[in-house]
């Protein structure tokens, strides 16, 4: 397919319809976290099923969306984003209805099949359409609008969650699908790969969602029954087996999903495992920082909301500005000072303590947004223009896939082994503090029950008004500590992803046409 210029009207349509499909997935993300405390008490769900909850999703879309990407190149990039659109509809549609949390579960997986093979039609849509001049630039222009609207989901979430209503949050999706899929069907035309061969790794797709969903199963579990029991070691034996078996099972394929020898260009293997470990830590402290907002600081889920206005303003300034940087002068600076800055925006987080709420935001929680929000601005866009720029036309749909399936494995991990840590430091902390209250052996039983629900975690009834009191301040204070202890890991684990910056990424790209490996 010939390329087009950005400003055509072919190459607007394009972008549009891409924007509207990619931030339908991600505001899904943004906003849930928001309504999280909301969608928690409403189900009666516990600190363990909030985690699947965000991890059945993540879970689908990290096994499928590297199948998604080469479909789109085999098959037809329009065909398989606008089926991927449909079915992440029909599955955003059915979380809105779900009566219980085993329900909401299920449907997650259904958005996460269809988030899989309509996330990478977006970039590969622009990748493959839009002159390679223009490339960085119109990168850009979709990090922007994707990540303002994203950023957009916690006022969303927070409006919604306020007035009892999370699950719009599901409900949004489909108006914005629709029109996505009518633009698309109407104005873009189709595009493909015409030399790639029809076959799919199924062995490839069905070792690595077992491997994930069973080193999930048991990090999740080892909070509740210990890592000895029988069903954490089992599971995370059997996880670490799958995905080396998906590993084998990628370097024998004669149609792998994720070609290994892709990773013979060390700027995409560098990216890619920048993206892994920026993203970890990305998702657990956006997560905790939500749920410590309004369970512990005494914000409303809309106020929560409203505190990452500021990284949206910066997203929206600096994003398509780093866009234009990485054209002229390559990604590699960016790439280190990015993440870095995200760190040091992530550690002057942790350092916030119990706050008088809203009224302390400017001196609190504003400095650390800035910096975090700052850092992240200028990473973004560099980084998808790094992915895309590694590898030959030929295999950017699934360069596209494999980048946005590392940053769910991320997330996934990050939910799993993050979400268990936080447990066991709540549960930890609990302990220290409870043996300073005067309660009997059963009244401090009953206490402790509560730490699997982290920040929703209830006085349990039968203590006197003092009593109350304490045990509150007992919650609101263990899990103040908790959110600390894993902000201060995500922003190591943000070092870490620019410590790989430095290590691997050139600023050198392929020239496109040459075989994927070429450097």
């Amino acid at each position: 397919m010939s390329t087009v210029s950005l400003g055509s009207s072919a190459g607007k349509w394009i972008m549009v319809s891409s924007i509207m499909a990619s931030a339908m997935a991600f505001i899904d993300g943004t906003a849930l976290n928001v309504v999280l405390p909301s969608l928690q008490q409403s189900l009666n769900a516990t600190g363990t099923d909030l985690f699947w909850i965000l991890n059945a999703y993540l879970l689908m879309l990290a096994a499928l969306i590297m199948i998604g990407g080469a479909l789109g190149d085999k098959l037809g990039r329009k065909k398989i984003f606008m089926v991927g659109i449909f079915i992440f509809i029909v599955g955003s549609a059915t979380c809105g209805f779900a009566p219980d949390v085993k329900v909401l579960i299920a449907c997650r997986m259904l958005q996460g099949i269809g988030g899989a093979l309509m996330i990478p039609g977006s970039l590969s849509l622009i990748s493959s359409s839009i002159d390679e001049k223009e490339r960085g630039k119109a990168i850009g222009t979709w990090s922007a609008f994707t990540t303002v609207v994203t950023l957009g989901g916690p006022i969303l979430g927070g409006t919604f969650g306020d007035a009892g209503l999370w699950r719009y949050i599901f409900f949004i999706n489909v108006p914005i699908g629709i029109v996505a899929l009518l633009i698309l069907w109407l104005k873009v035309k189709e595009s493909r790969d015409e030399d790639a061969d029809h076959a799919i790794d199924f062995p490839g797709a069905v070792s690595i969602a077992l491997g994930l969903a069973a080193l999930t199963f048991g990090f999740l579990r080892a909070p509740v029954m210990g890592f000895v029991h029988w069903q954490v070691y089992v599971s995370l034996t059997a996880g670490t087996l799958l995905l080396a078996a998906f590993l084998l099972i990628e370097s024998k394929s004669s149609h792998p999903m994720m070609p290994l020898k892709l990773f013979s260009n060390m700027t995409f293997s560098g990216v890619n495992l920048l993206t892994f470990f920026l993203y970890a830590g990305l998702s657990a402290a956006m997560l905790f920082l939500s749920l410590n907002l309004v369970q512990a600081q005494g914000y409303s889920q809309l106020q929560s909301g409203l505190t990452f206005l500021p990284f949206t303003i910066l997203m929206i300034v600096m994003a398509r500005i780093a866009g234009g940087i990485a054209d002229k002068h390559g990604p590699r600076l960016l790439l280190i000072g990015g993440p870095a800055t995200t760190g040091v925006g992530l550690l002057i987080l942790s350092f916030v303590k119990q706050t008088n709420g809203p009224a302390d935001y400017w001196t609190t929680f504003f400095p650390g947004v800035i910096v975090f929000g700052t850092g992240m601005s200028f990473t973004v866009a560099p980084l998808t223009a790094a992915v895309m720029g590694s590898v030959s036309d030929h295999f950017s749909g699934t360069a596209s896939g494999v980048n946005n399936a590392t940053s769910r494995i991320a997330n996934v991990f990050a939910n799993a082994i993050l979400g268990a840590l936080a447990v066991l430091f709540f549960t930890g902390a609990l302990q220290q503090d409870i043996q300073h209250i005067p309660l009997n052996g059963k009244q401090k039983q009953v206490v402790m029950a509560q730490a699997t629900n982290l920040g929703d975690a209830k006085v349990p009834a039968g203590f006197n008004d003092h009593d109350q009191q304490i045990i509150k301040k007992l919650y609101r204070d263990g899990f103040i500590s908790v959110y600390a202890r894993v902000m201060q890991l995500s922003a190591l684990l943000a070092f870490l992803g620019a410590l790989m910056s430095f290590l691997f990424i050139k600023n050198n790209t392929v020239k496109k046409g040459k075989s994927p490996d070429a450097s």
